[in-house]
């Protein structure tokens, strides 16, 4: 009876381990949250429909949206001043922009056509295709990075702006949709997602979503003059000074923010 006993015992402890092993490798922790304080906060146009925004050499490089409205602009950061800017024909929606070298590069919405300008004059280069929509731009150095309004950011040969491959934005599995706006930020891809008022951190190589950034609060609703399209959409990044500066379509301020991680994850 006892060795019976003994038995049963250790069946028991070995369905327990077993149950403890099988949990834990299909659980998953959450995904880190993180919130901010504002260092500065800067004058915007409230007309901007910002579509791509990015920061070089002390001023900021800004694209809009809307037919008939939208332009490529490099504009004063303390003042918000436009200094320069080119206006796009009424049939183009513009979107994304990005420098490479001495070019400035722009995507535009639904015309699968984007435009390479001369970066400091604005005078237009040449024009080049791709297929599907044109959401946000930015580059690591190397490559073209491209999101299209769906779940992939693709790489672009910043030659050629031909495709030479993709990853899927992903958190917990879950494919994440509506990438918006990029930035590259110490390794890491940095992207508003549409209609949304938070940012996600992406891993270039897996596409995984590393954390997510909450700026929910950044700017009041009575602010937002009820524009149901006055949504947070904007990333620049100065690397010299490690400053990030976020700012949203038709929002009347740019902020330079820092993040705080939260205790809590997703």
């Amino acid at each position: 009876m006892a060795v019976f006993r003994r038995l049963v015992l250790t069946l028991a402890l070995v369905a327990s381990a077993l149950a403890v092993c099988a949990c834990g490798p299909t659980s998953q922790a959450g995904t880190p949250e993180y919130g901010y304080t504002v260092v500065h906060a800067y004058p915007h146009d409230p007309k901007a429909f910002t579509e791509g925004l990015f920061y070089l050499d002390g001023t900021l490089y800004e694209s809009t949206g809307l037919n008939g409205e939208s332009d490529v602009r490099q504009v004063q950061l303390t003042t918000g001043r436009v200094l320069r800017s080119r206006a796009l024909a009424p049939t183009y929606f513009g979107e994304g922009i990005v420098n490479w070298k001495n070019h400035l590069i722009q995507l535009t919405y639904q015309t699968q056509i984007g435009f390479v300008y001369d970066l400091a004059t604005f005078k237009p280069l040449s024009s080049f295709h791709y297929v599907g929509e044109g959401w946000g731009l930015t580059q690591d150095g190397v490559h073209i990075l491209m999101s299209d309004g769906t779940q992939f950011i693709r790489f672009l040969d910043p030659e050629t702006l031909k495709e030479t491959g993709r990853i899927q934005v992903t958190d917990r599995g879950q494919p994440v949709r509506n990438v918006n706006e990029l930035e590259w930020v110490k390794g890491e891809i940095l992207a508003n997602i549409w209609q949304t008022d938070e940012i996600a951190r992406i891993d270039p190589k897996t596409g995984k979503v590393v954390g997510w950034i909450d700026l929910s609060s950044l700017l009041p609703a009575s602010e937002r003059a009820n524009d149901p399209d006055a949504v947070l959409n904007g990333i620049a990044y100065d690397a010299k000074d490690d400053r990030l500066f976020v700012t949203g379509k038709h929002w009347p301020t740019l902020f330079e923010i820092r993040l705080v991680q939260k205790t809590n994850a997703r």
